[in-house]
Protein backbone atom coordinates (compact mmCIF):
# COMPACT_ATOMS: atom_id res chain seq x y z
CA UNK A 1 0.00 0.00 0.00
CA UNK A 2 1.37 3.41 -0.83
CA UNK A 3 2.35 5.81 1.89
CA UNK A 4 -0.21 8.42 0.78
CA UNK A 5 -3.08 5.94 0.85
CA UNK A 6 -2.15 4.70 4.30
CA UNK A 7 -2.12 8.26 5.68
CA UNK A 8 -5.69 9.03 4.65
CA UNK A 9 -7.96 9.51 7.58
CA UNK A 10 -11.66 8.97 7.16
CA UNK A 11 -13.47 12.09 8.29
CA UNK A 12 -17.14 11.53 8.89
CA UNK A 13 -19.39 13.94 7.05
CA UNK A 14 -22.07 16.03 8.67
CA UNK A 15 -25.01 14.25 10.22
CA UNK A 16 -28.10 14.06 8.02
CA UNK A 17 -30.87 16.49 8.81
CA UNK A 18 -33.47 14.76 10.95
CA UNK A 19 -37.13 14.32 10.08
CA UNK A 20 -38.17 16.70 12.85
CA UNK A 21 -35.74 19.35 11.65
CA UNK A 22 -37.18 19.15 8.13
CA UNK A 23 -40.71 19.41 9.57
CA UNK A 24 -39.70 22.57 11.44
CA UNK A 25 -37.98 23.91 8.33
CA UNK A 26 -41.08 23.44 6.19
CA UNK A 27 -43.28 24.96 8.90
CA UNK A 28 -41.05 28.05 9.08
CA UNK A 29 -41.21 28.38 5.30
CA UNK A 30 -44.98 28.92 5.59
CA UNK A 31 -44.63 32.04 7.78
CA UNK A 32 -44.23 35.27 5.78
CA UNK A 33 -41.04 37.26 6.36
CA UNK A 34 -39.73 34.63 8.77
CA UNK A 35 -39.13 32.37 5.77
CA UNK A 36 -36.93 34.93 4.01
CA UNK A 37 -34.92 35.67 7.13
CA UNK A 38 -34.42 31.98 7.91
CA UNK A 39 -33.40 31.20 4.33
CA UNK A 40 -30.59 33.75 4.59
CA UNK A 41 -29.57 32.40 8.00
CA UNK A 42 -29.45 28.82 6.73
CA UNK A 43 -27.84 29.69 3.39
CA UNK A 44 -24.99 31.79 4.74
CA UNK A 45 -24.67 30.59 8.33
CA UNK A 46 -22.91 27.55 9.73
CA UNK A 47 -25.79 25.16 9.21
CA UNK A 48 -25.85 21.64 7.83
CA UNK A 49 -24.65 21.57 4.18
CA UNK A 50 -27.87 19.97 2.93
CA UNK A 51 -29.99 22.64 4.63
CA UNK A 52 -27.63 25.35 3.34
CA UNK A 53 -27.98 24.03 -0.21
CA UNK A 54 -31.77 23.89 0.17
CA UNK A 55 -31.82 27.51 1.36
CA UNK A 56 -29.55 28.69 -1.47
CA UNK A 57 -31.73 26.93 -4.04
CA UNK A 58 -34.90 28.41 -2.52
CA UNK A 59 -33.38 31.90 -2.58
CA UNK A 60 -32.33 31.44 -6.20
CA UNK A 61 -35.85 30.33 -7.19
CA UNK A 62 -37.30 33.32 -5.31
CA UNK A 63 -34.95 35.68 -7.19
CA UNK A 64 -35.91 34.10 -10.52
CA UNK A 65 -39.60 34.46 -9.64
CA UNK A 66 -39.17 38.13 -8.75
CA UNK A 67 -37.35 38.85 -12.02
CA UNK A 68 -40.05 37.08 -14.06
CA UNK A 69 -42.78 38.92 -12.12
CA UNK A 70 -41.14 42.29 -12.82
CA UNK A 71 -40.73 41.49 -16.53
CA UNK A 72 -44.38 40.46 -16.88
CA UNK A 73 -45.48 43.55 -14.93
CA UNK A 74 -43.44 45.85 -17.18
CA UNK A 75 -44.82 44.18 -20.31
CA UNK A 76 -48.42 44.50 -19.11
CA UNK A 77 -47.95 48.14 -18.10
CA UNK A 78 -46.26 48.85 -21.44
CA UNK A 79 -49.12 47.23 -23.34
CA UNK A 80 -51.64 49.18 -21.28
CA UNK A 81 -49.89 52.47 -21.96
CA UNK A 82 -49.65 51.77 -25.68
CA UNK A 83 -53.37 50.95 -25.83
CA UNK A 84 -54.41 54.04 -23.87
CA UNK A 85 -54.11 56.22 -27.01
CA UNK A 86 -57.05 54.47 -28.69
Amino acid sequence: MSEVASQRVHKPGPQPVSFGSWMLTLFLMMIPLVNIIMLFVWAFGDSNPSKANYAKAALLWAAIGIVVYILVFVLIIGAGISLSDY
